[in-house]
């Protein structure tokens, strides 16, 4: 079902793409409704929507039809947060969020994938945690950007879900401390933006930790847009960028999907979420 939602999305994202006529920095949509295309849960889908309303990063919403689906579109500006992003000097990516609904249908997959809890690196605003927790799963949402910190608390507090927001740098923190079963981290930053090295620095963390070191998952988000491969061979791109770091550290991709972000509005083809297990 997860996997046919997220052909649904992106050719949602593709209509809504050619119909838009705004000029918003950033702008994402959400259907009103359960429907065959998107059978989310009506309680899902409100608490979605609830985020939007109560982030704000959105300063505006109306009504849209698209492609005979009832959707809210919302419009927002994260001027404010990419520019306190850059200028932490332990942030590896400016904050760009991924598209809502991708970040519930990522956390659906991590679910059907049986992992128990969902640590997100480099959280932004908390949408992955967020959609974790009205899952069921176990979530910390990990951010070293204290404003955006404090913007996922505003959040959690409005929205009354508690996905713990954490302001600590992600590659100092003791994940010993939280107990851990079958975790999956998500590593909020390309390959090519130093999310490669925030990601091997954290996986030589969790290969010290005993109960670990066998039995955890790691979430990369690629990118397959030559932008980020300048004068490069076309192997340099497979796996959106993460092959390198997929196999100096042993790790077994298990499922890769495609879905829209901020960053792919305006490009034909989407960001892969690429879900990896250690071997």
């Amino acid at each position: 079902m997860i996997d046919q939602v997220v052909k649904n999305l992106v050719k949602l994202k593709q209509e809504f793409t050619r119909v838009y006529d705004g000029n918003s920095h950033i702008q994402e949509v959400i259907p009103l409704e359960k429907s065959d295309n998107f059978p989310l849960s009506e309680d899902h889908l409100e608490m979605l929507h609830n985020f939007a309303e109560k982030n704000p990063i959105y300063y505006n919403s109306f009504d849209l039809d698209i492609d005979k689906i009832s959707c809210k579109v919302y419009e927002g500006d994260i001027n404010e947060y990419w520019l306190n992003s850059i200028s932490n000097g332990a942030s590896y990516q400016p904050f760009y969020p991924t598209w809502i609904l991708t970040a519930y249908l990522i956390s659906s997959m991590a679910k059907n994938l049986q992992f128990k809890e969902v640590i997100d690196i480099g959280s932004g605003d908390g949408r992955i945690a967020y959609c974790a927790k009205i899952l069921g799963l176990e979530t910390y949402s990990i951010e070293v950007d204290e404003s955006l910190v404090n913007l996922q608390k505003l959040i959690s507090s409005s929205t009354k879900i508690d996905f713990n927001p954490e302001c600590a740098d992600a590659v100092e923190f003791d994940y010993s401390d939280l107990k851990l079963k079958a975790p999956v981290f998500f590593i909020g930053g390309l390959a090519q933006m130093g999310g490669d090295v925030l990601a091997k620095n954290i996986i030589e963390k969790l290969n010290t930790i005993s109960n670990l070191k066998n039995n955890f998952g790691m979430t990369f988000a690629g990118t397959y847009s030559k932008k980020y491969f300048p004068g490069t061979l076309s192997e340099d791109m497979s796996e959106g960028g993460w092959k390198a770091i997929i196999e100096e550290n042993n790790l077994k991709i298990i499922k890769t999907i495609i879905l829209p972000t901020v960053w792919t509005f305006d490009q034909p083809i989407d960001t892969p979420y690429i879900f990896t297990q250690n071997k």
